[in-house]
């Protein structure tokens, strides 16, 4: 019983004096948990139960407090569910759950610097990941003596002056996280990049803990060692420093002349941050483009800052994943991309350069011999009916798979599809948005079952109760097809009573579950506080 009423706690059908008695219900059973003796008890019951009212978006304010004032966890899902206010909660009692407010911009600007002061270093660290915190609470926190604090602190805050100064911070993980901050100013990056002007950090994780030099083994035997793997202190925070370097080159706000200025490191990883960028002049890209690890070059190849002539050399010189990083290229020339589509297998996915192409380049592209190039115009959504319907007659099969989803199409073009084609293309046309019900039923009852189209029919909004059925006997489509509301009332109510309790489950979620039904199942629990009589 107690995952049905799981399932009837998500139900959007759920009458509201069913929402109290099952809220009145979870509340009490987590009392009875929180005050049981000898064992732990199992808190899944209460817990799922009240996880799934938390979600609900027909909550009165009297059932979000109960709710809140159940535990912190719960008043946290409230706060980043919307559900709960500033008004519902003491943040001195919820901490958590204002700083969530906070972090949702939703609190009381003066909870920051309570809550900065609070003894649980937790609720300080979630405090400093908020963004545009009040001054005096950035202060507070930027002078935490929890390491973690500032980090957090660095790494989130949204204010300059703030960001600035912690770049600058003695720790060298502080500088580290600071180094991922747009906020901080790009003089500040740049620093951090070159060194210039910034006096050499005092410390960093590695020689806090460990006598240098040291250089952490990667097959470290203490299972509750936290040093990040390649970590190594001579003095210099040798690693932490080539970190820093690395999120200070993808950091989009560090100048490109200081990004440049390591074009050429011995580093890969520094190169392979630096090919992310795309403010750089092309002759850096060009450089980048020949270096000897497959994964700078492929960066550089969807790059889309790189020019037309860096396109066509990597494309004439590229490996294949290098070719199938360029086909994604949004600014690729038309022709090149045909030539590599050719060669090249991109996958089932609307690549960019076809996203932005032009009704007269879609005709052409739907127009050619190659299949592979019509397959790149079919992926796409929002195409003139005629190149639609061409698409949809494509003798090739690949090419109908693709355009098979493609809103638009009749109920005869689907089912010449289906009679050109067969079962490759069963999944693709169930997947059609005006796919009928009856022809979503018909490819339901196929033999053997194509279980691809039975996962899209079990979602699709046109399934009736005679496609929905098959779609039971599918390990990955039976708990949509349950929760779906065209399937019939009997069939749904035999589900209640499946083996499954994960079906049984999503069957109770269903709208179309009889009102009479809720009532039944909610009223084989007796109300709180009766004891059940024994018999």
């Amino acid at each position: 019983m107690n995952h049905l009423l799981c399932g009837l706690a998500a139900n959007p059908a759920l009458p509201v004096h069913l929402t109290s008695r099952l809220l009145d219900l979870a509340l009490e059973a987590g009392a009875r948990a929180d005050a049981a003796t000898g064992p732990e008890p199992s808190r899944d019951f209460p817990d799922e139960l009240i996880c799934g009212l938390a979600d609900r978006s027909d909550l009165g304010r009297a059932q979000v407090r109960a709710l809140a004032a159940h535990d912190e966890a719960t008043a946290v899902r409230l706060a980043y569910g919307g559900t709960l206010t500033a008004a519902d909660i003491d943040p001195a009692v919820r901490p958590f759950a204002a700083v969530a407010l906070l972090d949702e911009r939703r609190g009381l600007p003066e909870w920051a610097f309570l809550l900065s002061a609070s003894p649980d270093p937790f609720v300080r660290r979630k405090l400093a990941c908020c963004p545009a915190l009040p001054p005096d609470a950035a202060d507070a926190l930027a002078a935490d003596p929890d390491l973690e604090v500032v980090t957090e602190l660095a790494l989130w805050t949204t204010d300059p002056a703030v960001a600035a100064r912690l770049a600058r911070h003695p720790h060298a993980e502080v500088r580290s996280a600071a180094a991922c901050n747009e906020a901080v100013p790009p003089a500040a990056l740049a620093a951090l990049i070159t060194g210039d002007g910034l006096p050499p950090a005092a410390s960093c994780l590695v020689c806090d803990t460990k006598d240098v030099p040291f250089v952490h083994d990667p097959y470290c035997p203490d299972v509750d060692c936290e040093l990040r793997a390649g970590a190594a202190c001579d003095g210099s925070h040798a690693s932490t420093v080539h970190e820093i370097r690395q999120r200070a080159l993808r950091n989009p706000a560090t100048p490109p002349e200081a990004a440049t200025s390591h074009a050429d490191t011995p580093w890969m990883l520094l190169r392979w941050a630096l090919a992310e960028r795309s403010d750089l002049p092309q002759e850096v890209y060009a450089l980048l483009a020949r270096d000897p690890m497959p994964g700078v070059r492929g960066t550089v190849a969807e790059n889309p800052a790189i020019g037309e002539e860096l396109i066509r050399i990597f494309a004439a010189e590229a490996t294949p994943p290098e070719r199938r990083a360029l086909a994604h290229h949004p600014r690729i020339p038309l022709d090149v991309l045909v030539t590599l589509a050719r060669t090249t297998k991109t996958g089932p996915v609307l690549l960019p350069r076809i996203a932005a192409a032009t009704a007269e380049e879609l005709v052409e592209l739907a127009g050619s011999a190659h299949a592979s190039v019509r397959m790149l115009v079919a992926e796409r959504r929002d195409l003139p009916d005629g190149v639609r319907d061409a698409l949809a007659a494509d003798p090739d099969a690949a090419v109908v798979k693709a355009i098979a989803p493609h809103p638009g199409l009749s109920e005869g073009q689907l089912r010449g599809m289906l009679a050109r084609h067969g079962v490759p293309v069963h999944a693709r046309v169930a997947a059609n948005p005006d796919a009928p019900g009856a022809l979503l039923a018909e490819l339901a009852r196929h033999e053997p079952p194509v279980r691809r189209a039975l996962r899209a029919i079990a979602g699709h909004p046109n399934a009736t109760s005679e496609a929905l059925v098959p779609c039971l006997a599918d390990r990955r489509a039976r708990c949509e097809a349950a929760a779906h509301p065209a399937l019939a009332v009997p069939v749904l109510l035999g589900l209640l009573d499946d083996a499954d309790e994960e079906l049984a489950r999503a069957a109770a979620g269903n709208p179309s579950l009889p009102r009479s039904v809720m009532e039944d199942l909610v009223g084989r629990y007796p109300e709180p506080g009766v004891t059940r009589p024994v018999s």
